[in-house]
């Protein structure tokens, strides 16, 4: 904001602001971001992996299904900036894929620790997992449209 200030005759403020420490102590060098993707997408993997070992179990499954996912989301932030990431996934075109997403994701939490219900568990992976399949569709040019067609032309509506 400094820069701003001074592109347009103002002087700079004396004392940085929130926002420019915040981004401060997360500049990571381009090794650095690429570690900590290696690191958390691998982990998400492997923690997904780990949940199809015990699909049976429905709440050691939704907690490896669910931290696989929100690992495999830090990943990408890694990548592209955590900021960029989240001002990317509340954009108007995908909030709601993002929102049901979370929510989705937390519900399963809930589901499986806490009511410790099955069938409510599995409803809302199912729910977490058609979430994520459209929030990543999202990112690819006419991916949903396309999804959308070939589910017209399969079911007749």
């Amino acid at each position: 904001m400094d820069r701003v200030k001074l592109m347009v005759g103002m002087e700079p403020s004396a004392e940085p602001e929130l926002q420019d420490q915040i981004e401060d102590c997360f500049q990571l060098s381009r090794m650095e971001r690429l570690y900590g993707f290696a690191i958390c997408v691998t982990a998400g993997l492997f923690c997904s992996f780990l949940s199809s070992l015990v699909f049976l179990k429905p709440t050691k499954f939704a907690i490896l299904y669910s931290l696989g996912n929100i690992l495999s989301l830090t990943s990408t932030g890694f990548l592209m900036g955590f900021w960029s990431q989240l001002k990317n996934m509340f954009k108007s075109h995908r909030l709601i894929a993002t929102l049901v997403y979370l929510g989705a994701m937390v519900a399963t939490l809930v589901a499986a620790c806490y009511l410790k219900s099955f069938a409510l568990t599995i409803v809302c992976l199912v729910i977490q997992s058609a979430a994520l399949t459209w929030y990543c569709l999202s990112y690819i040019p006419g991916g949903r449209t396309a999804v959308s067609a070939v589910f017209k032309g399969c079911f007749g509506m």
